[in-house]
């Protein structure tokens, strides 16, 4: 039986060769040159997303606009909410602050023209934001995105803020832009992930259900789930030369993927995150001429 609450389905789309575990194997001066299978995988899962009635949010990156601004029109044609992943898998935490302006206005202009609509929302590669680069969010909204969704407050060796809020806020006070992390349950005073991503394939899905459910019983709120085309395809090629990790990491289960996410789409109900988030999105205030001040976060 789905929850009565409406929560947010996102999708990373990227394509596999372009995932932070690669950086060391695959250089980005020769993505171009690999077979790109990003186009047939987000065609499958709009598909999948058809079959059960569900709109999403496709964080897109500017890289993936260039080369195929036809698939960026059927996305929004499908009726889903078209978002920005920056222009070509760069971390924010690794980016001058100039360099990411310049990085997210492009790719918001690439994805507009391509798509013909508004995009309102951000993710950052790897959820690179955090403590060390939180101007980022003034630039974001400087640059006319009214959310961010870059922050997963778990401890993880390539990103992750623990001691962050949980659910959507404001980080540089009322008048900044809204970020929405990604979905946690607590246990034991730990922040345990329940949002999507690797754990959603290296988790049973018994067990991913029953955190979801208990994150909703305990706080009532939506969640925010996350994940990416790659993750559909489990004849993708083999990249060589990685660790045990990055290999468990990124080819664990992606054969039982497509069966999970249907589970998922049943046992719960779905939505975009413009459309999820929307009564927050219409609350934010008119820009003010004071400073803004930096929010206090809380659980």
């Amino acid at each position: 039986m789905s929850s009565d609450l409406l929560n947010a389905m996102s999708v990373d789309v990227e394509d596999y060769f372009q995932v932070q575990a690669f950086f060391g194997q695959i250089d980005r001066k020769d993505w171009d040159g690999i077979e790109a299978r990003v186009e047939r995988n987000t065609e499958k899962v709009m598909a999948l997303f058809d079959r059960a009635g569900v709109k999403g949010t496709f964080f897109t990156l500017g890289w993936v606009a260039e080369r195929y601004p036809a698939l960026i029109r059927r996305i929004v044609e499908n009726g889903h909410e078209l978002a920005s992943h920056g222009m070509a898998h760069y971390r924010a935490d690794e980016q001058e602050p100039e360099v990411f302006r310049e990085d997210i206005r492009r790719a918001k202009a690439l994805l507009e023209d391509a798509g013909g609509a508004e995009v309102k929302g951000y993710r950052a590669a790897t959820f690179s934001i955090g403590k060390k680069n939180m101007w980022a969010f003034d630039i974001l909204g400087e640059e006319g995105y009214q959310y961010s969704s870059s922050i997963n407050p778990v401890k993880h060796d390539l990103y992750g803020m623990p001691d962050s809020p949980r659910f959507a806020y404001r980080p540089r006070g009322e008048n900044g832009i809204l970020e929405i992390p990604v979905t946690t349950v607590v246990r034991k005073g730990q922040n345990i992930p329940c949002g999507g991503g690797g754990y959603f394939r290296l988790f049973p899905y018994m067990l991913f259900r029953h955190n979801l459910r208990t994150m909703q019983k305990a706080d009532n709120q939506s969640a925010n789930f996350y994940f990416h085309p790659w993750e559909v395809d489990p004849d993708q090629p083999k990249v060589p030369g990685i660790s045990l990790k990055t290999r468990v990491r990124h080819y664990l289960n992606l054969g039982r993927m497509e069966r999970r996410l249907e589970r998922l789409m049943k046992d719960f109900r779905w939505g975009r995150m413009d459309e999820v988030y929307a009564d927050l999105l219409e609350k934010r205030p008119a820009p003010s001429a004071e400073p803004l001040q930096e929010a206090v976060p809380s659980r």
